[in-house]
């Protein structure tokens, strides 16, 4: 804050006695032109006036010189013309200062006419003073009002960028002052041109806040120009690189392994912080930053924190180095309580949970295993995380231990008691029992009966009537099913159970109820490709074929639509039961045929009963005819033989 004000004391200093010399030289100028004047007034007072002749010359002057040829003109003006500079449109020349005032600053260039520049391009000389030279740009030799158009700005830009393709031509280090912060980086004047820094180019480490730069002077490359455009792009990172690639050099060539350095976090990712250990990165993976497990290594470090690191591994060719924080401290299994043995109950933390188990962390560095197998007594558990999630701190006793692998192996189950013990005193065969369903499968529900006694009713076992394709279709997960005790196998914890056996069976009944080709009315429930599925007496279901649901009209029985239905197979065993309706309109129709077929045959056979008692009587006259007709013919035969005697 004092340098400010010193500096704002400095500046008014030279503004005022800026303002000073303006003030004397105006003085001076009037006390000239004063001077100036009264002399040609004394001139006129005492000059005699006569009146001219009528052939006095007008073009000659006092001293008798007239108008000059048009060659001697020509001498004239290129002696005229030999004083002053030649000075074209479009270049850079240099220009005495030869006045400065509060909006202007007149130069001299050796021109036939001084110019004017802008007080404003001179900001960044606060000093500028009437003798000064400095290099211009010629716009125009002349502008509408006769007036030499100069503009510094335009000579600093066009001078500037020569040094600036310079500098990339020739790789060469340029200053440039940090004017401000934009969107990925930063804004540096290089001598009027305006530069863009990436943020990525500034240093070799991020960069978190940019505008701790914004007004400083630095030192550049120039790695990229865009003429088209005009964009400069610079970098000041790589002069830092080139510094620090010999710097690597010499660090890598005395690193040892086990070898305990001092670095700086530069940067913290998920998989691990790269350390500055000046001049040279080294990487500190996770996992070698503490003996306990953690999620991210924000949890132990910190950006710009200084730590002492222990060389693990590093590659000369390469340089890279691998680092480790956590071996500088001793291994937690060396200092492990000696008195913990397999049997002895510890408590710890949950702080992974995986599909095999989870880990039990006791002490930060030591762990133990808790297979899904050893976290309950229920076969049911298909998942750790149905049990336990990270962040519990609960209980558990040591199973196996082996210090020298420093692995360990730990149960929950083993502190409660084992329910198995005496199962079949508690649930012996036959028995009736209630049990909660925790779980459904495709063959089967599983149920509880008891923390840690589980069993399974096969999907075969639910109903004796009913056909359950899927166990939900019967019960519900959270229901009661009573169940009895089908099988018990101790030794391998299992337990079969059965629904359906609570009840006799009643497929025995069903046999002399559905006898085949009894008719019974029953209900479609589903329809399906094959064949349909139909609800019949006393819970019993039946499958149509699809060709024995047609009806007598030629249309097929539609969901929900109730008919008769004739028995064609039955088999206990399965619990099959195949039915028609078909059959019983076709059958109605084949006793009609076979009815109408016997009326026919009746008629036939009395038709032909008839026909034999008429063929009978018939017969019967024509033989009594016949004899008539003999006893004729032997009458005219014994009458013809006694003429002939006669004769």
């Amino acid at each position: 804050m004092a340098k400010k004000q010193e500096a704002e004391k400095e500046l008014a200093a030279k503004k005022a006695e800026l303002q000073d010399t303006e003030d004397t030289l105006v003085k001076e100028k009037e006390d000239i032109e004063s001077e100036a004047d009264s002399k040609f007034m004394d001139e006129i007072k005492s000059t005699t006036w006569s009146t001219p002749d009528d052939d006095f010359d007008w073009d000659k002057d006092e001293k008798g010189f007239g108008n000059y040829s048009d060659e001697e003109r020509a001498k004239l003006e290129d002696l005229y013309a030999g004083t002053f500079n030649s000075v074209n449109k479009g270049e850079i020349v240099q220009g005495t200062v030869v006045s400065i005032n509060n909006k202007d600053v007149v130069l001299n260039i050796g021109f036939k006419s001084d110019g004017l520049v802008s007080l404003s391009e001179f900001r960044d000389t606060p000093d500028l003073k009437v003798g000064d030279v400095v290099d211009v740009f010629v716009e125009s030799q002349e502008d509408a009002n006769g007036q030499l158009v100069l503009s510094r700005k335009r000579a600093k830009t066009q001078k500037s960028w020569e040094e600036i393709n310079e500098a990339l031509e020739n790789d060469t280090i340029i200053d440039g002052f940090v004017k401000s912060r934009t969107k990925g980086g930063l804004i540096v004047d290089i001598k009027g041109v305006e530069a863009f820094l990436p943020g990525s180019q500034i240093d070799i480490k991020p960069i978190r806040d940019y505008d701790i730069y914004v007004g400083k002077t630095m030192e550049f490359k120039v790695v990229k120009i865009n003429h088209e455009f005009k964009n400069v792009v610079v970098s000041h990172k790589v002069l830092i690189e080139d510094d620090l690639e010999n710097q690597k050099t010499e660090i890598v060539s005395k690193l040892e392994k086990g070898q305990v350095l001092e670095g700086t976090v530069k940067n913290i990712t998920d998989f691990g912080v790269f350390i500055d250990l000046g001049g040279v990165d080294g990487l500190l993976h996770i996992t070698d930053i503490s003996w306990g497990r953690i999620e991210h290594p924000k949890e132990v470090l910190q950006l710009d924190q200084t730590v002492n690191v222990v060389v693990l591994d590093f590659d000369d060719e390469k340089k890279r180095i691998a680092l480790g924080l956590k071996q500088l401290t001793e291994h937690p299994w060396e200092s492990l309580d000696a008195a913990l043995e397999v049997g002895s109950k510890v408590k710890g933390k949950i702080v992974t949970v995986a599909d095999y188990g989870a880990f039990l962390e006791i002490t930060p560095g030591v762990e133990g295993l808790i297979h899904v197998s050893e976290m309950s007594w229920s076969q049911n558990l298909r998942s750790p995380s149905e049990f336990l999630k990270v962040g519990d701190e609960i209980e558990a006793q040591i199973l196996t231990l082996d210090r020298d692998e420093r692995k360990m192996s730990l149960g929950i189950k083993q502190l409660t008691p084992d329910p198995w013990k005496n199962i079949a005193e508690r649930y012996p065969i036959g028995s009736k029992q209630k049990a909660v369903v925790k779980n459904m499968t495709n063959f089967g529900v599983f149920v509880e009966l008891e923390e840690g006694i589980d069993g399974l009713v096969h999907i075969s076992d639910l109903s004796w009537s009913k056909k359950i394709n899927h166990p939900n279709e019967f019960t519900k997960v959270g229901e009661e099913l009573e169940v009895v005790v089908l099988e018990l196998d101790e030794e391998n914890r299992k337990l079969s159970l059965g629904h359906k056996q609570l009840e006799e069976n009643p497929w025995d009944t069903f046999e002399t109820i559905f006898t085949l080709d009894s008719i019974h009315q029953g209900t479609v429930i589903k329809v399906g490709e094959k064949g349909n599925i139909v609800s019949l007496p006393y819970g019993v279901e039946g499958f149509c074929p699809a060709k024995h649901s047609v009806k007598e009209d030629g249309s097929v029985l539609k969901l929900d639509e109730t008919a008769d239905f004739k028995i064609i197979e039955f088999n206990k065993d399965n619990k099959r039961v195949v039915i028609s309706h078909s059959r019983i309109w076709e059958d109605q129709r084949a006793e009609a045929r076979m009815e109408e077929f016997n009326n026919r045959k009746k008629e036939a056979r009395a038709a032909t009963s008839a026909v034999r008692k008429v063929k009978d009587s018939v017969e019967k006259s024509t033989l009594g005819d016949l004899d008539v007709l003999a006893q004729l013919k032997e009458q005219l035969e014994d009458e013809e033989s006694a003429k002939k005697a006669k004769k």
